[in-house]
């Protein structure tokens, strides 16, 4: 049995996901998933957008009629564990319907992650999410990553779905073009010694 201090109290993490967790994340716009993959060390986390099939997601993440979910971005290994405290940060900013927050940082302790499922996630932290998962993408150095992933938590929300936009519904050469360029704004040239002064500044 999984427990964790919170609001004074000794929470179950299970019965507190199936209570106030589990279904915020059935009208959720975004997800994230803590999953295990076949090839890939565990555990892999993928962001995911619920897009309607009709038009616009309603306010409370109920599409009009039907709606699909999408694959926007995944994670594993080293620069998991090398981003895992920005994705954490981020995860934890996450509230419910009424503005109280979800301490969604819980399922994903620095230590060992044992949850397995879905976390609801706003338009906010599913852009930004996204745009780290997309960008560490064949990055070697991990140094670069987690500048990147630092820079993109800093953004806006508007900033984050701007960029979201622009490094995935442009078509694939435009996408990929824009990821590029991307990675040399927000995380510096490949072996520029600027790269440690910027990312200690920003861990201050």
């Amino acid at each position: 049995m999984v427990e964790q201090k919170s609001r004074g109290t000794t929470t179950n993490l299970k019965e507190e996901y199936s209570r106030h967790i589990k279904p915020q994340v059935e009208k959720a716009p975004w997800l994230l998933r803590v999953a295990i993959h076949k090839g890939k060390p565990s555990p892999v986390l993928l962001v995911k957008e619920r897009l309607s099939l009709n038009g616009e997601l309603k306010d409370d993440g109920l599409g009009l009629g039907k709606t699909m979910i999408k694959d926007r971005g995944l994670i594993y290994g080293q620069p998991l564990r090398r981003c895992l405290p920005i994705i954490r940060t981020i995860v934890n900013r996450i509230c419910d319907h009424a503005e109280i927050p979800l301490e969604l940082q819980r399922y994903l302790p620095s230590d060992r992650i044992s949850f397995r499922g879905n976390l609801p996630l706003d338009d906010e932290a599913g852009a930004k999410l996204s745009l780290i998962f997309k960008l560490q993408q064949r990055v070697r150095d991990m140094d670069r990553v987690e500048l990147m992933a630092r820079r993109i938590d800093r953004f806006s929300r508007e900033e984050a779905i701007y960029w979201f936009s622009r490094v995935t519904q442009y078509g694939p050469a435009a996408s990929r073009w824009a990821q590029a360029g991307m990675r040399i704004l927000l995380g510096g040239q490949p072996g520029d010694k600027a790269i440690l002064d910027h990312l200690e500044q920003l861990r201050r």
